[in-house]
């Protein structure tokens, strides 16, 4: 059984900085793409980023220049650094990992529990 532990969500102030992490516990041989998945009240949960193994990465359009994904792999860990927060980013945050049990599974989605990211003045 794989956890993804998530921390760093809180409240901010428009223009403000939040970084989230998240780290990948438990029996697996290799995370593979690790992302930041959103939900604000009443919408679908959408992508925010995800990043490979090897480090390319994939934004959403609304984060583009603003927020910047990172991870460790040693650590198995994915990080949020989100700067120029802005009301409409207001939402839970989800870490999400595609992990391998063995050399030879193939990969299963995790999910974390979801921290809160709330930005008002």
């Amino acid at each position: 059984q794989v956890q993804l532990v998530e921390s760093g969500g809180g409240l901010v102030q428009p223009g403000g900085s939040l970084r989230l992490s998240c780290a990948a516990s438990g029996s697996m041989f290799r995370t593979n793409v690790m992302g930041w998945y959103r939900q604000a009240p009443g919408k679908e949960r959408e992508l925010v980023a995800d990043i490979t193994r090897g480090g390319s990465t994939n934004y959403a359009d609304s984060v583009k220049g603003r927020f910047t994904i990172s991870r460790d792999n040693a650590k198995n860990t994915v990080y949020l650094q989100m700067n120029s927060l802005k009301s409409e980013d207001t939402a839970v945050y989800y870490c999400a990992a595609d992990v391998s049990a063995t050399i030879r599974s193939p990969g299963r989605t995790y999910w974390g529990q979801g921290t809160q990211v709330t930005v008002s003045s």
